[in-house]
């Protein structure tokens, strides 16, 4: 317990008499100081005992004292201790009412207990004070150590929050909610996760202090992690701030699960190499040798139906070792796939492939759901329209999505190319996610829009461009009627408002111009997307 002033006129050593301010004596005391300054405030730096003879106040002075003692209250200073018998055989009155009207308790000293005593009592009851915190604070830090090594971060959870008082909270590097104790604390931790997510954005390690959700909640976030980007966050919270032993304890706790932290990236990282070996075998047609390596690893996600995921930015994967923002967007997403299968208790294959990120997650499991929901939430951001928006191409350094269809071990070759056809696409219309499922179901008239593509319609329908625009026939009009009827000569004519015959000459001479047979399924093709693709002009 820290030193009060009820401690000090407790003291039988001291003699001292509280003459005010009795609802007070509660207060710690943090030091003890003797001054004959009539203005020592500037000295003061709060919680202080001041100890003073008057030498050089006019202690009978009403008006004087009040300001004096006023002035000491608004410094932090919790006591006045007054020596009788040198400048003034009792406490003026003056000052004892001064002291009443501000509630500072004031404490009567004898002329047989030198200041220096109250100083080496003082001291003395601070350095016990420290010791017991110490003490208390390794005792903390073992019990803490112990739980570390004695499993997940539950129990070490637990253990924090007993020291503290209070209640405590480990979230993922996604901002989510790992683990809280007590159990009760759940519901608080979760109200939190915005705060989280923006000390995550500040570079690590970091630290906040926040209003809790209740009234009487301080809580206090750390972030957990050495590298650039912190892997993880704790909250600690309690009804006041923490005390010496407390303040171990929290600090204590940071550097365990940073440990544990650390020691799980390095196991991730081995996890990903053998992440990075299986998806090999898989695409190269080998299934079984993909399931002898990855054993009990990946779980039953081999044996299931499921999805592959391609990812890409513009940036090198130099930048986003640095923590380039638009590079760390691969990590971003990598943090929110895997933070979703640990949530659920699914198994999830994520490997760093040079510029790109490739997921082989279950078809319908919460890693797929949460990359789209990630995927839309930067979609949103961006300002995007959908699937519908005019074609502009996505910008080279942001996120990029391609999702395979539900495919098995033995597929997963053409999953891992329909991933990157849809990556294309998504990457041609300035989408963040396209699905390959998508692709099928829609039009391929919107994919006409490439340069390739409208160079090689602008070559193929410049000589008929060219004819007409002497004045000498609509071929091209005659061209689109016909080929939008299947070759129907009556049809087309009427659409036209000219004669059969005439449709029909038109046609010959578009067959003269081109070099090319209209009965050539093929070249009707070539003609129908060649006028598709310059329709918009």
């Amino acid at each position: 317990m820290p030193l009060t002033l009820a401690s000090l006129a407790h003291h039988s050593a001291l003699r001292l008499t509280v003459r005010a301010g009795e609802d007070g004596l509660d207060v710690p005391v943090r030091w003890a100081h003797a001054s004959e300054l009539a203005d020592p405030v500037p000295y003061m730096e709060g919680g202080e005992l001041l100890l003073i003879t008057a030498l050089k106040l006019d202690a009978e002075d009403a008006a004087a004292m009040r300001r004096y003692v006023k002035r000491l209250v608004e410094a932090g200073v919790v006591g006045l201790g007054f020596a009788v018998g040198v400048h003034y055989e009792d406490i003026p009155e003056a000052l004892v009412d001064a002291a009443r009207e501000e509630g500072l308790p004031l404490l009567e000293v004898p002329r047989r207990t030198p200041f220096l005593a109250i100083s080496k009592a003082v001291s003395a009851a601070v350095a016990a004070d420290q010791y017991r915190a110490v003490t208390a604070g390794f005792a903390a830090q073992r019990e803490l150590t112990r739980q570390a090594l004695a499993g997940g971060p539950e129990g070490l959870l637990a253990a924090l929050a007993t020291q503290v008082d209070g209640w405590a909270a480990l979230y993922d590097a996604s901002g989510a909610v790992v683990a809280t104790a007590p159990e009760w604390a759940g519901r608080r931790a979760a109200r939190l996760t915005a705060d989280v997510r923006r000390l995550r954005e500040r570079a690590a390690p970091a630290s906040s202090v926040v209003a809790g959700p209740e009234d009487d909640d301080r809580v206090e976030l750390h972030t957990l992690g050495t590298g650039r980007r912190p892997r993880a966050a704790l909250a600690v919270g309690t009804a006041a701030a923490l005390g010496t032993a407390a303040r171990y304890a929290v600090h204590s706790a940071v550097a365990l699960l940073t440990l544990t932290t650390e020691r799980s990236r390095s196991l991730h990282a081995a996890e990903q190499r053998i992440g990075a070996a299986v998806l090999r075998m898989l695409l190269a047609g080998e299934p079984d040798h993909a399931r002898a390596v990855a054993g009990h690893l990946y779980g039953g996600l081999l044996d299931a139906p499921f999805r592959i995921v391609v990812a890409e930015t513009g940036t090198a994967p130099a930048a986003r070792a640095q923590g380039d923002p638009n590079g760390d967007a691969l990590g971003a997403l990598e943090e929110v796939v895997e933070s979703a299968a640990a949530r659920s208790g699914e198994a999830v294959l994520v490997v760093p492939d040079g510029e790109r990120l490739v997921v082989l997650a279950a078809d319908g499991g919460a890693a797929v759901a949460a990359c789209c929901d990630h995927a839309a939430t930067l979609e949103a951001a961006r300002g995007a329209g959908g699937a519908h928006e005019p074609l502009m191409g996505a910008d080279e350094d942001e996120l990029v999505v391609g999702l395979s269809a539900p495919a098995g071990p033995i597929a997963a070759s053409a999953a891992y190319k329909q991933a990157g056809q849809a990556l294309s696409v998504a990457r041609r219309r300035g989408r963040v996610l396209v699905e390959h499922e998508q692709m099928a179901a829609g039009s391929v008239v919107p994919l006409l829009a490439d340069d390739a593509v409208r160079a090689f319609a602008d070559g193929l329908l410049r000589p008929l461009n060219e004819h007409d625009a002497t004045g000498r026939g609509d071929l091209v009009a005659s061209l689109r009627a016909w080929l939008s009827r299947h070759g129907q000569w009556d049809a087309a004519a009427a659409d036209l408002g000219v004669h059969r015959h005439t449709l029909r000459y038109r046609m010959r001479r578009v067959e003269e111009i081109l070099g090319r047979s209209l009965d050539d399924p093929d070249v009707r093709m070539e003609l129908w997307l060649a006028l598709k693709a310059t329709s918009s002009d």
